[in-house]
């Protein structure tokens, strides 16, 4: 490998390794200011209230066009799970 090769190769790396250390940092900041919605979704997932709605979409109660993932049992448990997967990895991390 030539000097003029192994500068464009390290400028590669170094753009790509820039942009990922970014897009993580932005990440990272939009997941710290997440906590008041997943604690939102958790009360809501654990109170009468959502039995309430869940019950009234197994009874087609609700409008057709509504979107409801937020009734899944599955995909509102699974978010749930995963947030506070990612949180203990991210604090995990940051220890080290």
């Amino acid at each position: 490998m030539t000097r003029t090769e192994r500068i464009a190769h390290m400028e590669t790396l170094f753009d790509k390794s820039e942009e990922v250390v970014r897009r993580l940092e932005q990440a990272l900041e939009d997941f710290a200011t997440l906590q008041p919605d997943i604690a939102e979704l958790e009360a809501y997932y654990t109170s009468p209230q959502w039995r309430k709605d869940f019950e009234a979409d197994e009874a087609g109660k609700l409008p057709k066009d509504l979107k409801r993932g937020v009734l899944s049992e599955d995909g509102l448990w699974n978010l749930l799970g995963d947030y506070q997967r990612l949180k203990e990895a991210v604090c995990e991390n940051s220890e080290k």
